[in-house]
């Protein structure tokens, strides 16, 4: 889109995220999941959510949320003023999050270009959770009219150290009010931010408007794709062949987004015909580690290498540390892997991990507490290859042998018959 943003953060919340990019480094996740409602999408091990069930007029939960302040525009010459203040963003005491843009009555508040016309709401996740890879999922009631911006996106962990758009930036959803049937899901990164993001877009049939209900907005995110959805409906897949050269950055945590901005250089500016206040409506916030609906999802069974012989936690020990070995297939749980969008491979409740995150060739491969690092997350080639994302190397039985207890490890990806393996 030649008219789409030149970037999405805001000085001052830039401040924020130069902290939380130091607390960020490893997947975060706040307590238990909420509880699933009966119209909630399948998906897999939940790790994330807020269904905003809450007294109406209450503050969003602060330790899920922080909410932005301010009126540098953005970068997109946005014309509204971000507060913390309930006027803009609560519940509304039917398990929902309402996010106001309204106009401004404060003549204190200043913008970029002097007194500011609006005020609206922006909340992130930065300092309570990030996450690489799985479903990231919202059902939500746009609001509507020329000049109107809402939006569910996130950001790299790194932005604060890598800066925007080396961090990388996944639009699950942006709406422009001018195109009130369509939404857009865009990925941004070097040499392909801005007016040059990688994107595709989403219409309703028959003239429909996003504004007159609830719609469910998704990415389903593995380290070699990310798939767009909208209410069950794919439209969008990107790989990183898709980037024409550059540095796919999608190989890291990022946090969630929700914002409702008003005027800027894509959306233009609001004119007579856009009435306010302007509410974006959102039932629920959830992430898991995959969708078992068909956007990636998880599946569980025996992986199996050289002379059929399968990958085994040695002992059937959950300990962190336990070795990976080869053993004779037994069906034992110790032998059950499930695989997942987010990368890992898990067993007994532990991810397959290289040991101390090491990049040598004949690293070790062990049980480990699933942490997020990318020495816990593998992708299964068609050629059968299963390459760890942080060594590039790939899973290895060493010796090129099958014997039973056959230790494996990571080594230089070479084709040969200790290196091919059989998932689920």
């Amino acid at each position: 889109m030649a008219a789409h943003r030149a970037r999405r953060w805001s000085v001052g919340g830039l401040v924020l995220l130069l902290s939380a990019a130091l607390a960020a480094a490893f997947l975060v996740t706040t307590t238990g999941p909420a509880t699933s409602r009966a119209n909630a999408a399948a998906a897999g091990a939940q790790t994330w959510a807020d269904e905003f069930d809450g007294a109406a007029g209450s503050a969003p939960d602060r330790s899920k949320w922080t909410l932005e302040t301010g009126g540098s525009g953005n970068g997109n010459n946005e014309l509204q003023y971000y507060t913390d203040s309930t006027r803009n963003a609560s519940l509304d005491g039917n398990g929902n999050l309402v996010i106001t843009a309204q106009k401004n009555t404060d003549s204190g508040l200043r913008c970029w270009y002097g007194t500011c016309q609006y005020t609206s709401a922006r909340l992130n996740t930065a300092k309570t959770f990030t996450q690489a890879y799985g479903r990231y999922e919202a059902r939500i009631k746009i609001p509507r009219g020329q000049g109107i911006w809402p939006a569910f996106w996130m950001l790299g962990d790194d932005l604060g150290s890598a800066g925007w758009p080396n961090s990388g930036e996944i639009d699950i959803m942006e709406n422009v009010g001018h195109e009130p049937g369509t939404v857009h899901g865009t990925v941004h990164g070097p040499g392909y931010s801005g007016g040059g993001g990688i994107t595709a877009s989403y219409s309703l049939p028959n003239g429909k408007a996003f504004a007159d209900d609830f719609h469910t907005f998704a990415v389903d995110w593995s380290p070699n794709a990310i798939t767009w959805s909208v209410d069950g409906q794919t439209y969008q897949t990107r790989k990183p062949a898709d980037v024409n050269g550059n540095k796919w950055v999608f190989d890291h945590p990022f946090f969630i987004v929700l914002n409702l901005a008003v005027g800027g250089n894509w959306p233009g500016s609001p004119d007579g015909s856009t009435s306010f206040p302007q509410k974006m409506t959102v039932d629920y916030v959830r992430v898991s580690t995959s969708d078992s609906s068909g956007g990636g999802g998880s599946r569980t069974g025996a992986i199996k290498g050289i002379g059929g012989m399968c990958v085994d936690v040695a002992g059937a020990s959950s300990a962190d540390g336990t070795p990976i070995q080869l053993h004779n297939c037994t069906g034992v749980d110790a032998q059950k892997w499930t695989t997942g969008s987010d990368g890992t491979v898990r067993a007994l409740g532990k991810c397959l991990d290289v040991q101390g995150g090491s990049t040598a060739a004949g690293a070790v491969v062990q049980l480990y507490t699933c942490n997020g690092t990318k020495a816990q997350q593998w992708t299964h080639t068609a050629a059968r290859d299963l390459t760890n994302i942080g060594s590039d190397k790939c899973l290895d039985a060493r010796g090129n042998s099958s014997a039973d207890g056959t230790r494996l490890q990571t080594w230089t990806c070479t084709g040969a018959a200790n290196q091919k393996w059989t998932v689920g």
